[in-house]
């Protein structure tokens, strides 16, 4: 039986994941990988995303590809750096639209951990990494979990908002029922396409107006 330390709300939805072939796998070989290189993030911090968005809180979604490969700059949530880390060029795409969308400052610190606590999951689709190797930990098995939760989400919830940026996360889409949820696209935030369609998205002002229509409080972006 594996017992991952996930926050104990998810840990009741995902239950029978734990105990499938492939997680048994991915848990093995993270503990080989650990023994022999570096891996980002710090176990205690590879379930943040669910740590400080439990279950029933799941508003928003916004999914990425991998952690930051980078030292200090992996801590569980999709494309946030901890305080005192410089925000890499992604982030720093997101926030200026922020600032074009809503005309909030652009603010000092990369750490995202205050939407996840308004209930916006910053799911990575593969939850860690070697150091200095983008994609390392890709195809080992996280994909199949963090695809159940996505479709865990889809069909225990209603009307969350997915922001899916780019193609990667846009794939994801067919794992959402977008009968009773909100799927927004747009081209990912990297330098190498945020001008082809994520700049003017507006996908925050959007993601608050979904949300006060259902009666749900809105992000503070």
């Amino acid at each position: 039986m594996i017992d991952p330390q996930i926050e104990e709300s998810w840990k009741q939805v995902l239950l029978p994941e734990f105990n499938k072939p492939y997680f048994v796998n991915l848990k093995n070989f993270l503990v080989e990988e650990k023994k022999k290189y570096v891996v980002y993030p710090a176990g205690p911090n590879i379930f943040n995303a669910f740590a400080y968005t439990p279950f029933d809180k799941v508003k928003v979604v916004i999914i990425g590809q991998d952690p930051y490969h980078g030292p200090g700059q992996a801590h569980g949530l999709s494309f946030s750096v901890p305080e005192g880390v410089q925000k890499p060029p992604s982030l720093v795409n997101i926030f200026k639209e922020i600032h074009s969308d809503l005309g909030k400052e652009i603010p000092e610190s990369g750490n995202l951990e205050r939407w996840a606590r308004q209930g916006v999951m910053l799911l990575n689709a593969t939850l860690t990494v070697r150091a200095n190797q983008a994609g390392s930990h890709q195809k080992k098995g996280w994909e199949q979990f963090t695809d159940s939760v996505i479709k865990t989400i889809s069909d225990k919830k209603t009307g969350v908002v997915f922001l899916l940026w780019g193609r990667f996360a846009q794939d994801k889409a067919s794992l959402i029922d977008a009968s009773k949820h909100f799927v927004l696209k747009a081209a990912h935030p990297s330098p190498l396409s945020a001008y082809n369609g994520f700049f003017g998205c507006k996908h925050f002002s959007l993601t608050n107006e979904i949300l006060q229509a259902q009666g749900e409080t809105p992000i503070d972006w």
